[in-house]
């Protein structure tokens, strides 16, 4: 299945700055059932763009916008084929924990079974382990998939409930959260069984008789769990769902501080604003850029006049001159 994908981030500055710095993850991961045909990162000011590749494969761009600019926007557009993946068991072999923990042992996993900042085990975190029978029992497949249900009918979904850096003690005791906030607390939840677990950012393809209940126009957050004879599976606790051909992803890693869509710091004394617009539609083709976006319709309505930068910078230029004096 083909998905095109518009991501149209905007950061609005109330008054200019001087140089703004970014790094952006939104290129779709080209692995297991999921390629990435063709990406484009489009900055408004223009500036070089650069990328690489992070130690798990996360394509990292970034860039500098020196000068004076009143606002900055990224366009991110990608074509990804998504193939549904393998059809999962009911349930795994009687001896499938000793397998998982005979395959800890041989492998490299100690991140994603380390507890982090967003994902710590604390004493609200394990009464909700409790009250909701989370231990090793049956196999670890049929538990995860329990947990998976479970949390989503504990939490309710409530978008700006919480911020991208609230503790998982946050939504727990409010019995609301937002797509981060279930990933944490299932992450966090997987690890102290000793199940390796990482975040994953990414977009999910919504239909009407899904009834999804995680938002449209944003990016959307879910886990990946390794199992014996598996390998990583996917596990979207917002939506109840186990991952398929609706996902896409984009970034994989601990929590979501090791994969936020847009990170960067600006100079200035102006506040900021930011809005934030995604489409993800099916497709066989890359759609023209001037199609309708949820934030962005016409660039040029944005962009600020050449003679108005320039006369913010002579008037800058004129401050440091007497400041100097």
């Amino acid at each position: 299945m083909f998905y095109s994908i518009r991501h149209v981030t905007k950061f609005q500055y109330t008054g200019p700055v001087s140089e703004s710095m970014m790094e952006v993850r939104m290129h779709p991961r080209s692995e297991m059932n999921q390629r990435c045909l063709t990406f484009m990162l489009s900055v408004s000011p223009r500036t070089t763009v650069t990328s690489y590749r992070d130690y798990l494969a996360n394509t990292i761009y970034h860039f500098d916008v020196p000068g004076l600019h009143s606002q900055l926007i990224i366009v991110a557009e990608a074509l990804v084929d998504v193939q549904a993946p393998p059809q999962l068991p009911y349930s795994l072999p009687n001896d499938a924990w000793g397998e998982l923990d005979d395959l800890v042992a041989a492998g490299d996993y100690w991140e994603m079974l380390t507890p982090t900042a967003l994902s710590q085990p604390t004493a609200a975190l394990q009464d909700l382990g409790k009250k909701l029978g989370v231990m090793r029992r049956d196999d670890p497949l049929r538990v995860l998939c329990e947990l998976n249900t479970s949390l989503y009918h504990w939490f309710d979904y409530m978008p700006k409930s919480t911020n991208v850096d609230s503790l998982i003690d946050e939504a727990i005791q409010s019995h609301k959260g937002v797509c981060q906030d279930f990933a944490h607390v299932m992450l966090a939840l997987a690890r102290g069984m000793g199940i390796p677990s990482r975040y994953v950012s990414g977009y999910l393809y919504h239909r009407n008789q899904n009834q999804d209940r995680s938002s449209e126009g944003a990016t959307h957050a879910w886990i990946e769990a390794l199992l014996p004879g598996l390998g990583w599976v996917g596990f979207d606790p917002t939506n109840n769902l186990l991952v398929g051909d609706r996902h896409i992803r984009t970034a994989i890693g601990r929590d979501y501080a090791d994969v936020p869509p847009t990170r960067g710091v600006y100079k200035g004394t102006a506040d900021s604003h930011l809005s934030v617009g995604v489409r993800v539609v099916q497709s066989d083709y890359m759609p023209p850029l001037e199609e309708e976006m949820n934030v962005i319709e016409d660039w040029s309505t944005y962009l600020p006049p050449v003679e108005d930068l320039q006369q913010q910078q002579q008037q800058q230029q004129q401050q440091q001159q007497q400041q100097q004096q």
